[in-house]
């Protein structure tokens, strides 16, 4: 029978509780067991699709289209197993549910009440991923324990260990463990006060995970397992570790996948964490400086590009280059570039993003790349403005635009599709999830892929105007010609683009960064990270050598 872990938060949020998951996922996974991740998120927004990045960061697609919380991007990335939209369940999303059929009849008349009808379809989206290839299942409750909007989450998974066995059900909860500077001292009294809240909603923990910055002593994870009643083996300390992909390893340290074998049976499960090590290693030992600067609307929030943030370390892992990020606000590219801010980049990465603000930054930013021979990989509404700059200043579409931002341009070059228009609600006309494109024979894009078939993951709703595509594919006035290197099956989507004889000039429709994996970066980030770091090493000829033999990643299959 499939397994499930609950992960609880308390004291604080951002304690790391997704990354806590995540680890756990990578290390039964290390076990030869078959694990799949879900996050319960207690707000009422149906999903986060249309939340502003500033609000809650990064929206997560899975390929199955699913608008999801970010941790699901952190669970994929450690677990290395695509999610689907059930993955990710909130409030709003369960209260539809229940609403909706209640008014179908679904209920006979029934009074519907939060017992048991909303805790029985939290507790159907957590079976719905119980599947028969599924030995783990590891869902991630939103919030801390004391907040008022995750109540019914925790009635859900109490009563979930009396449905399917107490053998079958592990709870897990993140506290924080502070160092209070004038005591001189850690203190466990918010963990007992936690622990203390999440026992009273009729939940005993199995397993503790300290948060603290240093190590905490065997003395207070003695006190601690005392207090909270859990023993000390599963009390787990969570110090701060060098780099992310490090947690695992810190985590398995400290006995927490042993404790969850035992506690499940899978005790005798060998563990191989090789290739973790070995990636742990190229992280620390990637050297070599490239800087990056991403041009965005958001970059106030890091965490509204956590992903391509991600895709680029990956890259740089692979290359031996520790990816140096350099954030840059859209709106004050153009005083940047009387600076020459730009010109001292190795490279420039233009992400995806909604509303007009900060487009004609990242316009100029794609015209400055692209006539100094700067790399520069844009996504989604990166490629758009790729175009449209490609349109006005190379092509003399003065004034081409998107019909997104002016819907009286002469040369909409980035347009709604017809089959489109006049569909009021904006979910309609996105384009979510996984999508087949097929590449240029010879084309960059193909040779960077290493095939001429792939699959990319999409959040967008304009494309690239197919009626302009023959203006486009001329040579330039400098000779070089703007290629549509990969579209749609049908042909009728422009999916790829790119600029012959450019280091790299290359733009996609799709957002590569949610299939980048740390031990195999997304091509596209891959090769970009190449360019720019060839751009630094030509700037920079004294930089230090590296045994690039022992550090550098082996080549990657190609990934679709």
């Amino acid at each position: 029978m499939t397994k499930h872990i609950f992960v609880t938060g308390g004291v604080a949020s951002s304690l790391g509780k997704g990354l806590t998951a995540s680890s756990l996922g990578r290390l039964l996974k290390s076990r030869g067991l078959r694990v799949t991740m879900q996050k319960l998120d207690p707000y009422l927004n149906v999903d986060p699709g249309t939340m502003n990045p500033f609000e809650h960061g990064e929206v997560f697609v899975t390929d199955d289209g699913g608008e999801t919380d970010l941790d699901l991007g952190h669970y994929e990335r450690f677990i290395d197993e695509p999610l689907s939209r059930d993955s990710n369940a909130t409030t709003g999303s369960i209260y539809s549910s229940v609403i909706a059929a209640e008014r179908r009849g679904d209920y006979l008349g029934k009074t519907v009440q939060v017992i048991p009808h909303i805790t029985d379809e939290i507790k159907r989206r957590i079976t719905r991923l119980a599947a028969e290839d599924v030995d783990v299942v590891i869902t991630e409750i939103g919030g801390t324990v004391g907040d008022i909007e995750i109540l019914p989450f925790l009635e859900a998974i109490r009563q979930f260990r009396l449905d399917v066995g107490r053998d079958n059900v592990c709870y897990l909860h993140v506290t924080l463990v502070p160092f209070i500077g004038p005591a001189g001292e850690q203190k466990t009294k918010p963990t007992q006060h936690s622990v203390t809240e999440l026992r009273s909603r009729g939940i005993q923990p199995d397993i503790i995970v300290c948060r603290s910055e240093a190590a905490i002593s065997a003395e207070l994870k003695r006190k601690i397992s005392g207090l909270c009643d859990v023993p000390v083996d599963a009390v787990i300390n969570a110090a701060d570790a060098r780099n992310l992909y490090e947690v695992p390893l810190v985590m398995h340290d400290e006995g927490l996948d042993e404790v969850v074998c035992k506690l499940f049976g899978f005790a005798d499960l060998d563990i191989d964490l090789s290739e973790w090590e070995i990636l742990v290693d190229r992280v620390e030992t990637a050297l070599t400086p490239v800087r990056i600067g991403i041009i965005g609307k958001y970059v106030s929030l890091p965490d509204a590009y956590l992903s391509v943030v991600e895709s680029l370390k990956h890259g740089g892992f692979h290359h031996a280059a520790k990816v140096e990020v350099e954030w840059i606000q859209a709106e004050d590219v153009e005083g940047l570039l009387a600076e020459g801010r730009l010109h001292d980049l190795d490279g420039i990465v233009i992400p995806g993003g909604f509303g007009e603000r900060g487009v004609e930054g990242k316009i100029a930013a794609a015209n400055y790349a692209r006539e100094h021979d700067i790399p520069c990989l844009g996504l989604c509404l990166g490629m758009q403005v790729m175009t449209i700059e490609y349109a006005r200043n190379a092509l003399g579409m003065a004034g081409a635009h998107s019909s997104e931002f002016d819907p009286q341009t002469a040369y909409p070059v980035i347009d709604l599709m017809e089959t489109q228009r006049g569909v009021t609600d904006k979910g309609g006309t996105m384009r979510l999830g996984a999508y087949i494109a097929e590449l240029t024979p010879g084309s960059q894009v193909a040779a960077i892929y290493g095939r001429e078939v792939v699959s990319e993951r999409h959040r967008h709703r304009y494309e690239f105007n197919a009626k302009f595509k023959s203006r486009f594919e001329v040579p330039g006035p400098d000779g070089r010609r703007f290629v549509c290197s990969g579209t749609s099956p049908d042909g009728r989507l422009v999916e790829f683009i790119e600029l012959e004889g450019h280091p790299f000039w290359v733009g996609t429709q799709a957002h590569p960064e949610f299939k980048s994996r740390p031990e195999r970066p997304a091509p596209l980030f891959r090769e970009f990270i190449g360019a720019s770091l060839a751009r630094s090493e030509g700037r920079n000829p004294h930089l230090p050598d590296l045994d690039i033999e022992r550090v550098a990643a082996p080549s990657a299959s190609p990934q679709a």
